[in-house]
Parts: structure tokens; C-alpha cells; sequence
């Protein structure tokens, strides 16, 4: 397989940041109500990420080890400027539902760990598909848990009645839901792995 096509298949499945490395689980939680909401947010995430680790990689020979963190913020807070600005004008409706996520990305931990193990140490390209992977990756994992809640919790996908006359299990949009979802879904890639490789999985962590 392709170098930059495995990387960006990295990001998605074997190293995807919610499942499988347990990163930024805090807002994966709080805004996975809806499909609607974790899109718009995995979008603002790949934006962040991708452009904060071609910018890291292409300056990161004049980044001095003892101020990289606090340079890597600057940088990440300079794309969450920008995606701020863009993103109300997309849709300023589910904007408002995530708005404080989105200036959280500055702290987020899936963006500052790939430009500290990854940006920091490789050139353009390689760094441009590795945060396109770990941003797709987010992206997918916050759908997913979305996907799963809104149409349990509330019978409907992308605000359209799906489920009928059933009754929808309303813990499932409350915060438990969302741990319980997760909880699930790592539990499936686990096993999946264990299955497959015969070892056991490594956890991950971060918020």
C-alpha cells in the first residue's frame, strides 16, 4: 500500500482517535447528539488538523524544542481563528450548538499529539495525509457515535423521522448514552483486532 494512502487508512481504522487511541473523548460526548452536529465538527477538527501540520512541518527546523508547545498552540489557535470565522457562515444554526467546541480545538489532545509525534518530525506531504487521516478519523468516529445516538435517542437521522411510531430510548442523548456508545464501539474494534491479531489491544488516553 501507498505510504500517504496508508496513513490516511491509519487515521481512519487501525490509530482512529476516538476508538482506538481514546482521544478528545470530552467533546466526542458532549456534541454527538446528532449526525448534523458531529460533522460539522469533525470538518472543523480535519481543517485544524491538516493545515496545523503542514504549517508545523514546514517550519519545525526553526521551532526550538523548549517553546514547541506553546508554539504548536499558537498555530492551532491561529486555524481555529480562521474556522471560526468560516464555519457560522456554513450553517449558523448547528454552529451554535458546537461553537464552544470548536474554540476548543486549540486544546485538543488529537491535534497537539500528532503535531508533537508526527508533524514535528516529518516533511510536508507525509505530514498532510497523516492529519487528513486523524482528521477523517474523527470525523468518522463522531458520526458514527451520532449517527447511533440521534436515531436511538430521538428516532431520526439528520432531523428526519426514521423510526416511526417506536419509542426512542432518551438516555441515549444524555451524556451516559454517549460513554455507553463509545464504550461499545471500542469494545468492537478490540475485539475486532484480538480476532485478527491474536494480541490484546493497547488502550489510549486523552482528552
Amino acid at each position: 500500500m501507498n505510504k500517504n494512502i496508508q496513513l490516511l487508512w491509519n487515521g481512519l481504522i487501525p490509530e482512529n482517535p476516538i476508538f482506538r487511541l481514546a482521544l478528545s473523548l470530552c467533546p466526542a460526548v458532549a456534541v454527538t447528539t446528532s449526525v448534523k452536529n458531529g460533522l460539522m465538527l469533525g470538518l472543523a477538527v480535519v481543517f485544524v488538523q491538516v493545515f496545523s501540520s503542514c504549517t508545523v512541518a514546514i517550519f519545525r527546523s526553526y521551532i526550538h524544542p523548549r517553546i514547541r508547545i506553546p508554539a504548536y498552540v499558537i498555530v492551532i489557535a491561529l486555524w481555529v481563528s480562521v474556522i471560526d470565522m468560516i464555519l457560522p457562515v456554513i450553517s449558523p444554526a448547528v454552529y451554535k450548538e458546537v461553537a464552544l467546541f470548536v474554540k476548543l480545538i486549540v486544546v485538543f489532545a488529537i491535534i497537539i499529539s500528532r503535531l508533537e509525534l508526527f508533524a514535528s518530525k516529518q516533511p510536508l506531504i507525509p505530514s498532510f495525509f497523516d492529519g487528513m487521516g486523524m482528521g477523517i478519523g474523527f470525523t468518522f468516529g463522531l458520526c458514527l457515535v451520532g449517527a447511533i445516538r440521534e436515531l436511538s435517542g430521538v428516532g431520526q437521522l439528520f432531523g428526519y423521522e426514521v423510526l416511526g411510531g417506536a419509542k426512542p430510548l432518551l438516555v441515549m442523548i444524555l451524556p451516559a448514552g454517549g460513554f455507553f456508545v463509545i464504550g461499545f464501539i471500542m469494545a468492537t474494534f478490540n475485539w475486532l483486532e484480538y480476532k485478527i491479531t491474536g494480541k490484546i489491544p493497547a488502550s489510549g488516553g486523552g482528552h
